[in-house]
């Protein structure tokens, strides 16, 4: 995931392993919560991440139409290590641990580790890779990752 150093918003392409431009993350400028709408280079849309108001603690949903297929949670208290909770609709609950905003940190399901973000891959400024373990949604999981990045 690379961020524009310069755009109103939150804009950014997401680029595959290869270089290819896979996502186009459109941030809605001048709104009063966070907004992004993750889209196919096709100008599919795949997911929107809202930051959801009036909350306890920091939240975020990930709608895939209409129907919310994730919240994101931050953990009200985590004295040694930044840690998330990310509900899926109809799935297991998943762990987020690790430090966020060096963006090196795990994704779990139970204690199987379905993802991994981390900058240490790359020297570029606002870089970092998403790794997505085979047969999940990655397309979700950089949505986790968006979401998180946001929250941070």
């Amino acid at each position: 995931m690379r961020e524009k150093l310069v755009s109103i918003g939150d804009d950014y392409f997401i680029e595959d392993d290869a270089g290819a431009r896979a996502f186009y993350v459109d941030g809605k400028a001048l709104r009063l919560r966070d907004t992004l709408v993750f889209r196919t280079v096709a100008g599919e849309e795949r997911y929107t991440i809202r930051e959801k108001v009036l909350r306890v603690r920091e939240t975020m949903e990930i709608y895939r139409g209409d129907e919310v297929a994730a919240t994101v949670k931050k953990a009200l208290v985590s004295p040694l290590r930044h840690r998330w909770t990310v509900e899926i609709a109809g799935g297991p609950d998943l762990t987020v641990q690790g430090n966020i905003l060096d963006h090196e940190y795990q994704i779990k399901r139970g204690r199987e580790q379905v993802a991994e973000v981390s900058r240490k891959w790359f020297r570029v400024r606002d870089t970092y890779g998403v790794e997505v373990a085979p047969g999940e949604d990655a397309a979700l999981f950089l949505a986790v990752t968006a979401a998180l990045d946001l929250m941070q």
